[in-house]
């Protein structure tokens, strides 16, 4: 009978054990998550614009980040430089053609751990039509429960580069540059 009870409690933390253990799943807010882009114009400034979260994703496996994953979708509508000609500029044919190609989506496709709570996270970006992967490097800022919202919550930074002609978006290259440095920070919430 004891040896009985002794396995039915190993099962039990067991069990607990591996609920804790399991993936979780969080719906990212769009209310605190900014992601950054930033370009060189003409070698004098370094101007930066800002991309509206649609709606986003994060799985987290922390005792084993190769099952995490992302899926982000950015409206290209949401693109913005606080600069209206150039906002217009942006949505227009001659650079993304947000009529035309309306999102910009990140699926992952690997993730693995540095140390340190810092993450590569690799992924396919699809933009303006084309998809390539990319490389972001991630920082977990914090795993726990969110003090306001009374739920499990995440959140993440990272950062990245692309080439926006590797995307057909080439307009002014090499003058103004090719390279587009990706700052980001998300939060997010365990879903329901």
């Amino acid at each position: 009978m004891r040896a009985l009870k002794v396995f039915a409690l190993a099962g039990l933390l067991g069990a607990a054990f591996a609920a804790q253990a399991a993936p979780q799943t969080f719906n990212l807010d769009p209310t605190h998550t900014v992601v950054t882009f930033t370009w060189n114009h003409l070698g004098f400034s370094n101007p930066s614009g800002y991309a509206a979260l649609g709606s986003g994703t994060v799985v987290f496996d922390k005792a084993n980040p190769s099952k995490s994953s992302v899926d982000v979708t950015l409206p290209v509508s949401g693109f913005d430089t606080h600069v209206a000609k150039l906002n217009e500029e942006f949505q227009s044919p001659a650079f993304f053609d947000a009529a035309k190609y309306p999102n910009a989506v990140f699926k992952s496709t690997k993730v693995q751990a540095l140390g340190g709570d810092k993450y590569k996270v690799t992924g396919d970006l699809t933009l303006h039509g084309v998809t390539k992967p990319v490389v972001l490097t991630a920082h977990l800022n914090k795993l726990g429960m969110h003090p306001m919202a009374k739920v499990e919550a995440i959140a993440f930074d990272a950062t990245g580069t692309l080439k926006r002609s590797d995307f057909g978006v080439s307009n002014y290259v090499p003058y103004v540059s090719d390279e587009i440095k990706l700052q980001i920070t998300t939060e997010g919430e365990i879903a329901k």
